[in-house]
């Protein structure tokens, strides 16, 4: 017979507006990697959230082991053996790593806490569980995003877990720290437990799962074992419909330079000499993480501190970029990577989301007309083809990629002249990535400059017109279209080849 370690049955929820599982069932065996794979927007993290005690289903039962359990919040799933790994992580930054591991389950003698003991036993419980050598005392915001994964796995494991859930856990990961953690996910899998692995990179189910399960708009498709099945056919299953292409087939009218600019720097590592981006092109910024791309685009608008020696925007020599607020003023804005620290106000509804940054449009004497961004807001909506129930839908009901639309919408309330994309498909699904790509490619045709920053490289590949590829801080290789491909970028990236572009 099976071992079934969960089952969760019929589960229902529904949101205002939005109906977020349907009658969906799923179930986990010990010693087993099972996928759950769908859009964005499909209910997986509904479904999780659920599981971890975030929020209540409507309808349905969960069994922890063949026995009926009532999840009322985080604490009560830890209790259970559940933990979460979540593409944002639910670490106190503020504390130190032997109270992240402990929290909440402080052990006690005599009512007092002995930390070096806790000290003690936090070394032994990285090194035996994780592999990893760090300082039970170090602030956790000091360690990066690998080491903070690692100490939630330590905190599930160290309170007899059962259950691991990760949530797209390498998406800001390197390829070193993507092995590290297969590597323990697999040491996890021997010793009995039930993963749950939600990803959106599909090539790592060949690595990791031996069972998936796919869902659509909330609702059960199909489990089956991953031997059996292929990530086309998933992606079929995923989207509802064939997926014949991953980039859009366009071609691209590209016109006169309309930015060009010399020398971005700062007191660190970025010192780039020259980028160009012409009307209607699409220029990919390649490199390995750390490289220097986000940074060096955040000093030219201004965000960040830095200097730039040159701009020249739309042939005309103009001064620094002293704040975002300027950049935006002269038609260069920003898509940031992190759509939900920086790009979106989560709690704020659609159309102020929408509004906020273009507010002086629909604004009279500091009065806004909210006839006028009402109706700016449903025509981005109806344009961008975003999900959504109403204007007065809070955005952090929406999946990844009808945020990331909203974001988009956002900028184009502005009339911007350059748009910049940093990792504008982070954590979406395949088919959202398409409708992204398409948007790009109309902006492109309606003459916008795109700056398009990617970790991923066939997206880099599949979608730019020139690339500048990044190393330490500098741009190593500008390519143009006879020389995009993935071996010459990632001889540039990793200083096999040298160019030279400073």
């Amino acid at each position: 017979m099976e071992n079934i370690l969960l089952e969760m049955k019929g589960i229902t929820k529904s949101f205002p507006g939005v109906h977020a599982l349907d009658n969906f069932s799923f179930n986990l065996r010990s010693g087993e990697v099972h996928a759950l794979v769908g859009e964005n927007g499909a209910g997986k993290s509904t479904l999780m959230k659920i599981l971890y005690g975030v929020y209540t289903p409507d309808e349905g039962e969960i069994l922890m082991e063949g026995k009926r359990v009532t999840i009322k919040n985080p604490s009560e799933a830890l209790k259970l053996g559940i933990g979460e790994v979540f593409q944002e992580l639910n670490v106190c930054l503020q504390l130190d790593v032997t109270n992240n591991i402990f929290i909440g389950n402080l052990k006690t003698k005599h009512h007092l806490v002995d930390d070096n003991a806790l000290r003690e036993e936090t070394r032994k419980i990285l090194r035996d569980t994780v592999g990893m050598d760090v300082e039970p005392t170090a602030l956790v915001r000091t360690l990066s995003i690998a080491q903070r994964q690692m100490i939630e796995i330590a905190k599930v494991v160290s309170r007899g877990g059962k259950i691991v859930v990760f949530d797209e856990p390498t998406t800001s990961l390197t390829k070193e720290e993507t092995n590290h953690l297969i590597n323990i996910i697999k040491k996890l899998k021997k010793q009995g437990m039930g993963i749950i692995y939600i990803t959106h990179r599909l090539e790592e189910l060949t690595i990791l799962a031996d069972r998936v399960t796919v869902m659509r708009d909330g609702k059960y498709i199909r489990t089956m074992d991953y031997a059996d099945t292929t990530n086309e056919e998933l992606v079929n299953l995923m989207v509802g419909r064939e997926m014949t292409e991953k980039y859009p087939v366009y071609q691209r009218k590209i016109g006169e330079e309309i930015l060009h600019v010399k020398g971005i720097r700062d007191k660190g590592n970025i010192n780039i000499g020259e980028i160009v981006v012409r009307k209607g092109e699409i220029v990919g910024m390649a490199g390995l993480v750390g490289a220097g791309r986000t940074e060096s685009m955040r000093i030219l608008i201004g965000a960040d501190k830095g200097e730039v020696d040159e701009i020249v925007l739309f042939g005309k020599k103009i001064s620094r970029l002293q704040n975002v607020h300027k950049s935006i003023e002269s038609g260069i804005v920003y898509m940031t990577e992190d759509r939900k620290a920086d790009g979106l106000a989560l709690p704020l509804n659609i159309e102020k989301n929408i509004s906020i940054a273009s507010l002086k449009r629909f604004s009279k004497r500091g009065i806004v007309n909210a006839k006028k961004a009402d109706e700016n807001a449903w025509e981005y909506v109806k344009n961008l083809k975003i999900k959504i129930s109403g204007l007065e839908q809070e955005a952090k009901l929406l999946s990844g990629g009808n945020q990331q639309k909203v974001i988009l919408a956002k900028w184009m309330s502005c009339n911007p002249k350059i748009l910049i994309f940093d990792e504008p498909t982070k954590g979406i699904d395949v088919g959202a990535k398409y409708e992204i790509y398409k948007l790009i490619n109309e902006l492109s045709d309606a003459g916008m400059g795109i700056i398009l920053i990617s970790s991923d490289l066939p997206e880099v590949i599949g979608m730019s017109d020139r690339v500048y590829v990044y190393r330490e801080g500098r741009t190593v290789a500008e390519l143009d279209q006879t020389e995009i491909e993935a071996s010459n970028i990632m001889q540039y990236a990793t200083g096999i080849k040298k160019q030279g572009k400073g």
